[in-house]
């Protein structure tokens, strides 16, 4: 069946609760705390489709979001107030478009299968996220990071154009094309995707990657080559054995390192880690990440763990192997794309630093990862950052985190209700006293610099969690925000698409 039949055959069905297919589209999120029960579900596939779901919705006085990979981590999209929810799915079709010379790639496809396309298609790839299953209709708006971002800069740098479909003053819902190109008018409503974050200024339909510096009209010559091959690794301490000593020093020496190794001139620009430490008991302290310099890489990988282990007194054992990047984009960890697929029950809040954790920081990681006061799960994880990333101005992008070295979590899950309220409280107050010098949150400022957007957190706009004084714009959108609440304005003047944490108009 092509594409077309497709479109047809979906142009007036809706999945309610009735249909066999609801309870998988509604229960379709990777954060399983997070349930919705929409009116219906409409599953599209062309945008003609999308503009006819939104328009039914707005003329019904019927709240609409939309949905691509279904991994927002916050209930923006399974909220109890969402009766209609338009999931893009289906739209799954990447392809060379020689009228925009520039590759097309449609919301519905994720991340694993635009990396298994480009790849196969042109031998080229974009700085994507982590997870193979996440959509890409929600993660390139939010700037979108991942293994390359330190080689190659975000996603969103990447971006030529977008299509949105965006209601206007007078209720009725169109579809537009917006470019990088100095001379569109609509170029504001571009750049509001390059890191303004989701649902909100309309639903995407289809974004466009090519280069900022690409010559000529050949496919393969648009993107960045892919990497020639990539060495995967997963370093393991035992809890018990690195002790109170040895775990400070690993935290403190993984800063350093970062702090040293984070300019995109570095040659350790092409390897990406992540430490995780979980709470004590049980677990391991893991060290996961790749690294793509070719014949170089086993260098890297050595020196990077001489450089954080030193000094710690505790050996650690690893695993590592050397693989084709377009397996590792697709299966890069195995607990990463099994856990994920599936789903769980969790709360996760992150920061971007622009220096390593101070020691009085590190004392508060150690404290609530174990002490014994706390019997819930969870954990703490810190992964490289900066590079190329960091080469772009603040406002070239709505990505505005561009002099970081670090993004860190803290975030815990758990299965049974009764653990919900001591974990959401063990994980708040933990990230509370670790950016407590500043009101609980990551102020921009010469140690932390603010959060990701496609990790939202809506503890920082309550006021009982956030008593820093600086908004939550601010530290998700920095000098930006004025910026793309004008972009808001032009685009959604009558706030359809809006959430928790949502721009708002001027």
């Amino acid at each position: 069946m092509n594409t077309q039949q497709t479109a047809t055959r979906l142009t007036s069905e809706k999945i309610t609760a009735e249909d066999v297919r609801y309870a998988d589209l509604a229960w379709r999120g990777a954060n399983k705390r997070f349930v919705g029960k929409p009116d219906y579900i409409r599953l599209v596939g062309s945008t003609e489709q999308v503009i006819d779901a939104v328009q039914e919705a707005v003329d019904d006085h019927l709240r609409v979001v939309a949905r691509s990979g279904g991994h927002c981590l916050e209930g923006f999209v399974a909220d109890p107030a969402v009766k209609v929810v338009i999931d893009t799915s289906l739209m799954t079709n990447v392809y060379y478009d020689a009228a925009m010379n520039a590759i097309a790639v449609e919301a519905g496809v994720t991340v694993g299968e635009m990396y298994r396309k480009l790849f196969l298609g042109w031998g080229v790839t974009v700085p994507a996220g982590i997870s193979p299953d996440i959509g890409v209709g929600g993660h390139i708006v939010g700037g979108a990071f991942g293994y390359l971002n330190r080689q190659l800069g975000l996603a969103a740098d990447y971006l030529y154009a977008v299509e949105v479909v965006f209601v206007d003053a007078s209720g009725s819902a169109q579809s537009v094309i917006a470019t990088r190109e100095a001379s569109d008018p609509n170029r504001e409503l571009w750049w509001g995707h390059t890191g303004g974050g989701g649902g909100n200024f309309g639903i995407v339909t289809r974004y466009w990657f090519r280069s900022t510096e690409a010559k000529g009209s050949d496919p393969t010559e648009l993107l960045p080559k892919a990497p020639d091959s990539a060495l995967r690794f997963k370093a393991t301490w035992d809890w018990e054995a690195i002790g109170e000593a040895g775990f400070k020093r690993l935290l403190r020496h993984y800063g350093e390192w970062c702090e040293a190794n984070s300019g995109a001139d570095s040659p350790n620009a092409k390897l990406y880690s992540t430490i995780f430490f979980p709470r004590k008991s049980p677990g391991k302290i893991e060290l996961t990440g790749v690294i793509t310099a070719g014949d170089d890489s086993e260098r890297l990988l050595k020196a990077h763990l001489a450089a954080i282990n030193e000094g710690v007194g505790a050996t650690y054992t690893l695993e590592s192997d050397q693989t084709t990047w377009l397996k590792f984009a697709l299966y890069p960890f195995p607990d990463l794309v099994d856990k994920g697929s599936v789903g769980g029950i969790f709360k996760l809040k992150d920061a971007f630093l622009r220096k390593r954790l101070t020691d009085k920081q590190i004392d508060v990681v150690y404290h609530y990862l174990s002490s014994s006061d706390y019997m819930v799960g969870g954990g703490f994880g810190m992964t490289t950052y900066g590079g190329k990333t960091n080469t772009i101005a603040p406002d070239v992008t709505a990505s505005a985190q561009r002099e970081s070295i670090i993004t860190l979590s803290c975030s815990t899950g758990w299965a049974k209700p009764e653990d919900e309220v001591p974990s959401l409280k063990w994980v708040r107050e933990f990230y509370r006293d670790l950016f407590g010098e500043t009101g609980g949150a990551p102020v921009p400022n010469e140690y932390s610099n603010g959060a990701l957007i496609n990790h939202p957190d809506v503890d920082l706009a309550d006021p009982v969690w956030n008593t820093s004084g600086v908004p939550w714009s601010t530290i998700y959108y920095k000098g930006n925000y004025p910026r793309l609440q004008a972009v808001k304005a032009r685009w959604d003047p009558l706030n359809i698409f809006h959430h928790a944490l949502s721009i708002e108009a001027e």
